[in-house]
């Protein structure tokens, strides 16, 4: 809808035709806030989450076809074929210009397919309304949240929230596998601090049932039980019809795409056919890799350039450097660049440093810890990446982080910037400047020993 709304915006009410097709009841709207609506903290029904709908999209010129699926695509016709869900009708409709922007699908194992009641995923809107009406009218005592990524996270928190008692069930040796282990084992111990039971090294092996509904999951270490499932395994880029019709993917199964979010293929671009969103893959400014990251500020920032550049402008999509942010309860949890694995990956030769500071001067109120870790490259002392556990005010430090590893600063560099400050801000010296001055000190150590 970003795509659309740009190009309508570029063209003018009379210069494009814009029909836009989705499968489900929805447009527009923030899948980031399910869980908090679903755990109460966002008030009223589904429509809080949505900006804009249909009706609004009408108004500016965008036809907007709900409970549509599109099940074909046909470049060489300049055609789509749609179900009508809920006419029960195929229709046709041709295109001079197509945007393939259909996200990214679940991870769901053969066990998580079971159409047993109690078992929910929160992919899109329509799944959360399903969770919260079920919640509603069953009441459950006992949650079980299976994988500990972002997703699982604030389900686990969003569950909480509503009273049950929640496991968390996590396959690998910490949750959050988007930041290095040690600080997913801080953020570990706050979960069980919590009163969340979180299992990891654990792999689910099934969901046992009866009467039609799930009372435990199975798992390598004995049954767990459970009033409701939610599956939070993950995404896959959304490719398959793009595949069919001769969509090309990359290494990532995501569409490739250039600068300007037109769909490459193996003999160059496709001739009037973009993409963008969870459905692509995109350039890692750091690891200089092709990588698949499906979150809500790259799609919408890819659809605004498709939409741009359709409509006769002018834009690029630089790539990502894979900064995120969540929370649990109070604890906040941030990453921006490289992990050491990801950056061992990539063939840098790094150093780290981890640094514990407070939010605020130390003797103010409301001062409270925070972990902060960085990565730097050896040789050019060039941020790679940063991480930061915390609680009251951590998580949107890593903006800073971000910044600096955008624009390849170094950790010398970072040591002198002129951060605000006063106590119930920050301490004198920010944990920023804090881990930086430190990196800079380990990188001096490591040259020495060279």
């Amino acid at each position: 809808m970003s795509a659309a709304a740009q190009a309508r915006k570029r063209r003018g009410p009379g210069g494009l035709d814009i029909v836009a097709f989705e499968m489900g009841r929805f447009v527009s709207y923030s899948a980031c806030g399910i869980p908090y609506w679903i755990g109460g903290v966002v008030e009223g029904g589904p429509d809080a989450l949505i900006a804009r709908t249909p009706a609004e999209f009408a108004a500016a010129g965008i036809e907007v076809r709900t409970r549509h699926e599109v099940t074909g695509i046909d470049l060489a016709a300049r055609t789509v074929t749609v179900r009508d869900l809920d006419g029960g009708r195929d229709l046709r409709e041709g295109f001079d210009a197509l945007v393939y922007a259909a996200g990214a699908s679940p991870v769901r194992p053969p066990w998580a397919r079971i159409p047993e009641s109690g078992v929910f995923g929160v992919q899109t809107l329509e799944d959360g309304s399903a969770l919260r009406a079920w919640l509603d009218a069953e009441k459950p005592a006992t949650a079980v949240v299976i994988g500990g990524g972002y997703i699982g996270v604030e389900m686990a928190e969003a569950l909480t929230n509503r009273g049950l008692r929640v496991t968390l069930i996590e396959k690998s040796a910490q949750p959050m596998g988007t930041v290095d282990e040690d600080m997913g084992a801080l953020v570990a111990s706050s979960i069980r601090d919590l009163g969340i039971d979180l299992r990891t090294g654990v792999t689910v092996e099934g969901l046992e049932t009866s009467g039609g509904k799930v009372t435990a999951v199975a798992t390598d270490s004995g049954p767990v039980p459970a009033g409701v499932v939610v599956v939070g395994l993950g995404v896959r880029p959304n490719t398959a019809l793009a595949q069919a019709a001769g969509i090309p993917v990359g290494e990532t199964s995501g569409i490739r795409t250039d600068l300007r979010q037109r769909v490459i293929g193996p003999q160059g671009l496709v001739d009037g056919v973009w993409a963008a969103g969870d459905c692509t893959e995109v350039h890692h400014r750091v690891s200089k890799r092709q990588v698949h990251v499906p979150l809500g500020t790259h799609a919408n920032k890819q659809g605004r350039v498709a939409g741009l550049n359709l409509g006769g402008g002018y834009a690029t999509f630089p790539g990502i450097i894979g900064t995120a942010v969540t929370k649990l309860c109070d604890l906040e949890v941030a990453r921006t660049g490289l992990g050491s694995r990801e950056a061992e990956q990539a063939g840098y030769r790094f150093v780290t440093v981890k640094v514990e500071s407070t939010n605020r001067a130390g003797y103010f109120p409301g001062a409270v810890p925070m972990t902060v870790k960085l990565i730097a490259e050896r040789e050019t002392g060039v941020l790679l990446g940063a991480q930061i556990v915390g609680r009251t005010e951590a998580a949107k430090r890593i903006d800073a982080f971000a910044v600096a590893v955008w624009n390849r600063m170094t950790v010398s560099e970072m040591t002198a910037l002129d951060l605000g400050y006063a106590p119930p801000y920050a301490p004198v010296w920010d944990p920023i400047l804090i881990a930086a001055r430190k990196a800079e000190e380990a990188l001096g150590q490591d040259i020495g020993r060279e």
